[in-house]
């Protein structure tokens, strides 16, 4: 029967848009699903929305434009989907941009047919009425009285006759709060979803264990005999001869993994207090004024990512990641990034509103900054007076190459930059037994980034141990005060 085959329509449909709904809050929060899941889902509703609209192309009607809308809308979720898995960043912008663009073109369209067409229907309908007035006389309306007759104010936006759009030019009006009030409500909802991404996704950091302490170095001894002369004393040949048993010590240092770097007593290399699927990822923090995304992503942020997981063996993220400072208040306590990385040559212009976010996520949330001058003797100041308004209690202390920072998990025996654009002394700020903030003056980033700013190898390996020392301890403050938050339950 129809009506049969449409309830079982409906009912497929249901719950497919219920899965398709369940895997885009995963992509955009949790990433719990599997990620074959997600391309299996995704790709499968985008061709079926498609396919749809192709087959009902001959009915220019309702149904086509709807089901042409939600396939555009389906469609181009997966490409930003397929772009963002892909690394492709700068392809994936722009088609965000340019499909968010449209989308408010479509909505708008809609809107004007909607009340487009609300405003006819009362029209003929009070058309309608007036004519039947003419025929039957004013004794039908005592005997049928009709709610459009009412004095009283109409509220019902679709009427051009409500009381809120005047006297005088209604229909205009109507128009042009229709215009306005979709506007805020498309801004509305854009907001609330960027914003959705903090409020489902939690930060947890890989299971396991290991020991914090400094990598050890064996140096090796090896004695190389140099060559032996025999000489002739009656020869009439005369020249220097070198000590027979003269040797060349030839220093090796070599790196000693012979434990595990992490922290607790868990199996593998990890951190107390962390979960299986648990991974470090590096996340950026982005700001108003300047140049948040210098070096991010692909040849920057994710090279020094892959050389921390070369180093420490710990599992990491598959890319790099940004987010608004506004964004930290949705991760909760407990499930928050046990450091955000934040660097620019430019301004940084941050609300009062961002800047309680960000002394919350450092105090409250146990978190930590790791600060990179990226290019300016003015970042370094704006660096400092954002440190001011976020920590105004804490004044910045240089960072002594002994500390913890600089020898776990492995020694730094100077401090490597690129340029000195804010000093040649790594500034902190120290609170309740451990670093809040770690400032960096000399542009790390850049060492971190194809080609490595042309520095030299040492200063690269210095650049990429120093920037893995800052994740791990990170990291591992966070485990022990996860471990302690448990020992006090």
């Amino acid at each position: 029967m129809p009506w049969i085959e449409n309830k079982k329509r409906l009912v497929c449909g249901t719950a497919v848009a219920m899965l398709w709904v369940l895997c885009a809050l995963d992509w955009r929060g949790t990433q719990w699903l599997p990620l074959i899941l997600q391309w299996l889902v995704f790709g499968a509703v985008a061709g079926s929305t498609l396919f749809v609209t192709w087959q009902s192309r001959a009915h220019r009607g309702r149904y086509f434009w709807l089901t042409a809308t939600v396939a555009y809308l389906c469609t181009w979720q997966f490409l930003v989907f397929a772009t963002d898995v892909l690394l492709w960043d700068e392809l994936r912008g722009a088609l965000a941009r340019l499909g968010l663009g449209t989308l408010f073109l479509i909505g708008l369209c809609w809107t004007t047919w909607i009340l487009e067409t609300a405003s006819q229907h009362y029209l003929l309908l009070r058309r309608d009425l007036r004519s039947i007035d003419e025929v039957c006389g004013p004794s039908w309306t005592v005997q049928q009285p009709a709610p459009q007759r009412t004095t009283a104010r109409i509220w019902n936006p679709g009427d051009p006759n409500a009381w809120y759009y005047g006297r005088r030019r209604n229909k205009l009006n109507q128009s042009l709060a229709g215009f306005i009030s979709y506007s805020l409500l498309f801004v509305l909802v854009c907001m609330m979803i960027s914003q959705f991404q903090g409020c489902y996704e939690i930060y947890e950091i890989p299971a396991g264990g290991g020991e914090a302490k400094a990598v050890a170095r064996v140096v090796k001894v090896q004695k190389v005999i140099r060559q032996k002369f025999v000489v002739n004393p009656f020869s009439s040949i005369l020249f220097q001869v070198p000590p027979i048993d003269e040797v060349k010590l030839q220093l090796e240092e070599v790196t000693e993994h012979a434990y595990t770097p992490g922290y607790g007593q868990g199996t593998g290399a990890g951190f107390a207090g962390g979960t299986n699927r648990g991974k470090v990822r590096f996340m950026r923090l982005e700001y108003s004024g300047g140049d948040w995304d210098q070096d991010y992503g692909v040849g920057g942020d994710l090279n020094m990512l892959i050389k921390y997981y070369e180093l420490t063996t710990h599992k990491i993220a598959e890319r790099t990641e940004s987010r608004r400072i506004a964004q930290l208040t949705n991760f909760p306590r407990g499930k928050s990034p046990p450091v955000v990385y934040l660097t620019g040559q430019r301004n940084i212009s941050l609300s009062n509103n961002e800047v309680k976010v960000l002394r919350e996520y450092l105090l409250d949330k146990h978190g930590m900054l790791f600060g990179d001058n990226g290019g300016s003797r003015h970042f370094h100041n704006q660096f400092l007076s954002m440190m001011n308004r976020v920590l105004p209690d804490v004044r910045p202390v240089p960072v002594p190459l002994d500390d913890v920072i600089h020898r776990v998990p492995f020694p730094i025996p100077f401090l490597p930059y690129v340029a000195p654009h804010g000093g040649k002394q790594a500034l902190g700020w120290y609170q309740d037994g451990r670093w809040l903030c770690y400032y960096h003056p000399g542009d790390i980033g850049d060492a971190w980034s194809d080609g490595h700013a042309g520095v030299s190898a040492e200063i690269t390996d210095a650049c990429y141990h120093l920037g893995a020392n800052v994740l791990f301890y990170a990291h591992m403050e966070y485990a022990k005060w996860l471990t302690a938050q448990d020992a006090d339950r």
